[in-house]
């Protein structure tokens, strides 16, 4: 089963709730944990796992023939990220770190004077501590690919599952409801929506569900620091209620996930009476998925 924790508002607990989901599925289930928040990857640090290189992701670029080059222009017009410069009667200048390997400007060339080269814009990283698999990959400084690297993260971690066989794949996602999470919410079975109760983090929560609904998963809310604003906390109820989205557990604001943090471990092993809070999560997820593990 492919889990996706997601949110839409950064800062809600996205990955606070898929590492402690993750610890808790792996006591009983092969578990493997996928950081696709590659702009910001953070699992690796709450779990005190220490990463390995696995493989290097690339991105194809433009390489010029000047020889056949007649200083038309096209390749210049027809790229929308202005990665290349064109000058009349002067050969194109490309700019490589703005440019995100569309192939447009090959398809355009009337002289066949553009072939494809690679840039690396990302890493790919593995690593393993409380009996789970982590995948996590991290986008290259500079570069502007982040949903390129979510994918070759999915399909790696696909690659990598087919020797572990794990039972559960939780897949952190980054903020937002851009293409990096596309990527991470496609091809799987359930998404877990972190939210907490605030204006903005309902206003993304909305967004995100939509998402969801759009690829047709089914879903749940999970109310991260549901007692900080009980006004508001029941504005999240009442639109769970009125599109019939479960509301799969709350989480407490306590100083506990402030010192998980710190210490690098997993909430339920600072304090052990949160085991309890993701096993419900947990019994929720796999009575909405209808799946028996």
């Amino acid at each position: 089963m492919k889990i996706a924790v997601t949110g839409g508002k950064g800062g809600t607990g996205k990955s606070t709730v898929a590492t402690s989901l993750a610890v808790e599925f792996a006591k009983k289930n092969k578990t493997m944990l996928i950081d696709a928040d590659v702009e910001c990857p953070n699992d690796h640090l709450l779990l005190s796992i220490r990463k390995k290189k696995y493989a290097n992701v690339y991105q194809p670029i433009p390489d010029w023939d000047f020889e056949k080059c007649t200083k038309c222009g096209k390749c210049a017009s027809i790229c929308k990220q202005n990665a290349i410069v064109f000058v009349k009667d002067k050969f194109p200048a490309f700019v490589k770190d703005v440019c995100i390997g569309c192939k447009a400007c090959m398809m355009v060339c009337p002289t066949n004077a553009i072939s494809m080269t690679k840039k690396q814009i990302g890493t790919i990283y593995t690593g393993k501590n409380y009996n789970i698999d982590l995948v996590t990959g991290e986008l290259k400084l500079g570069e502007l690919a982040s949903g390129e690297v979510v994918s070759e993260v999915r399909r790696y971690s696909d690659k990598i599952n087919k020797k572990l066989k794990s039972d559960i794949m939780i897949i952190d996602s980054a903020a937002g409801i851009g293409c990096p999470v596309i990527a991470s919410l496609v091809g799987t079975d359930y998404i877990i929506a972190v939210t907490e109760p605030t204006p903005s983090a309902l206003h993304d929560l909305k967004r995100v569900l939509y998402l969801a609904n759009h690829f047709k998963i089914k879903s749940g809310i999970v109310i991260n620091k549901f007692d900080l604003a009980k006004n508001f906390y029941s504005k999240i109820e009442s639109f769970a209620k009125n599109n019939k989205i479960p509301i799969i557990g709350k989480i407490p604001y306590k100083k506990d996930f402030v010192d998980s943090t710190i210490k690098m471990k997993p909430v339920v092993e600072i304090n052990p009476k949160y085991k309890e809070t993701f096993q419900k999560i947990i019994k929720e997820i796999k009575k909405n998925v209808k799946n028996n593990y």
